[in-house]
């Protein structure tokens, strides 16, 4: 199962990752979990300690790398490099493994903007799409506000497209937005799931203004959610009402899918 979740910053897409990562791994899955947001804080709502989280290095940050692989170095915009580099083994050798889960922590190219053909964009977007497209692991990629990094060929593969949304109009425009691109990319299924609901109202409002969108399911607001991020812990261990919530949602997941 190849899952890509995004969102409006700051509406809950991470804690979502996280806590599905977590269902999934508790099942024996075997989990490859993908930070591709540049806030780079998927770490974090795994529950990895401060100590552990600075010894991971994001992908684009290795130079040495990046120049192997590609046969250029970072920052080069045009010019000769591979564009289609190795990185089957980059999971197993960058990789931070923990509790049935890897975690790949891509960041962004500083050269230019989303979509350059620089040698960081090139690898990682061939990461992405052999994850999608060539491994066995359940891969949930938790990605930034917008769909631009994949490809046409890893878009259509991936098997569910979640957006996340809060009531609000400028949530639900942004998965309008995803929507549309979605849909130039050939992607077949996007869902949609409401966090921070506090209410019938809520929830009415929200599938009131998401159009033809599919509701995947929701979560109720959870001060805990909120006190585990504060903390520094994982709300998988520390949102108990979060992760019935979540539990719920993977298993409507998994039947859409079926079907």
């Amino acid at each position: 199962m190849k899952i890509a979740i995004t969102g409006k910053g700051g509406v809950g897409k991470t804690t979502l990752s996280a806590v599905l990562s977590h269902l999934f791994a508790s099942e024996g899955r075997r989990v490859v979990a993908v930070d591709a947001d540049p806030d780079a804080n998927l770490a974090q709502a795994l529950g990895l300690s401060t100590k552990e989280i600075e010894t991971i290095r994001p992908i684009a940050d290795m130079p040495e790398l990046i120049e192997d692989r590609t046969g250029a170095k970072p920052g080069v915009v045009g010019g000769i490099f591979k564009l289609n580099p190795r990185v089957d083994d980059l999971p197993e050798e960058v990789g931070y493994k923990f509790n049935g889960i890897t975690l790949l922590v891509t960041g962004r190219s500083k050269a230019a903007a989303t979509g350059c053909y620089c040698p960081e964009n090139v690898l990682l977007r061939r990461l992405l799409k052999h994850l999608v497209l060539e491994r066995n692991e359940v891969v949930i990629a938790d990605m930034e506000a917008g769909i631009e990094h994949l490809t046409r060929g890893t878009a259509e593969s991936v098997d569910a497209f979640i957006v996340v949304i809060e009531p609000g109009q400028r949530s639900i425009q942004t998965a309008n937005t995803v929507k549309k691109m979605a849909k130039d990319l050939g992607v077949k299924r996007v869902f949609v799931v409401a966090n921070k609901v506090r209410n019938e109202s809520d929830l009415s409002f929200i599938k009131e203004h998401i159009n033809d969108m599919e509701l995947l399911g929701s979560i109720r607001f959870n001060q805990s959610v909120m006190d585990a991020d504060v903390g520094g812990v994982s709300p998988f261990q520390n949102a108990s009402g979060l992760v019935d919530d979540v539990m719920e949602i993977k298993k409507r997941l998994e039947e859409e899918l079926v079907n």
